[in-house]
């Protein structure tokens, strides 16, 4: 059992693709009151000091665009994130949603502490045995420096709603992970 409190707000960090649909849909999917209590944004995973969206986008950064979220673990647990997160793109694709591509669209997720590890490798590995039935692309990696993306980045999909969406992002029908 992890030694912060079930209702302690904590903080997932992912990665898959192009981060305004992401944040889009795990806002649409947690947000008014489903566990999401806030999400923004970034990048991370790169070795640059203070990212900016157009050096992510050079692929020279190792950057890759994520997304932050606190959530409160009362109302939604972090397996739960995880298999909407497997759930809304392709996992199996090395670099790339449709037609994005570069490692800033690699398939991430950065955990925070020995717990969350421990769960998104367990995820990881029974959603490629039981949904895509071959290994993912995504890596499962500590979390290291966030950098908040520019701030017409941050929800930009509800700012421009007939903006730019990657096709491989939707929410795809799996059954339940076995236990």
């Amino acid at each position: 059992m992890s030694s912060t409190s079930a209702s302690t707000p904590q903080t997932a960090t992912v990665a898959a693709g192009c981060f305004w649909g992401v944040e889009h849909l795990f806002r649409k999917h947690f947000g008014n009151g489903k566990g999401l209590l806030s999400a923004k944004v970034g990048y991370s995973g790169g070795h640059s000091a203070s990212p900016s969206y157009r050096a992510v986008c050079t692929g020279e950064t190792g950057h890759a665009e994520a997304l932050q979220m606190t959530y409160d673990p009362s109302i939604v647990s972090y397996r739960s994130l995880l298999e909407f997160f497997y759930r809304m793109h392709d996992a199996t694709t090395l670099n790339r949603q449709g037609p994005d591509v570069g490692t800033q669209y690699r398939s991430v997720i950065f955990t925070h502490g020995d717990e969350q590890e421990k769960i998104a490798k367990e995820v990881t590995e029974k959603v490629g045995k039981e949904w895509f039935k071959q290994p993912v692309s995504t890596v499962v990696v500590p979390a290291g420096q966030w950098w908040d993306a520019e701030e017409y980045h941050q929800l930009y999909l509800n700012k421009n709603p007939e903006g730019y969406e990657c096709p491989a992002h939707f929410v795809r029908s799996f059954p339940p992970l076995s236990e």
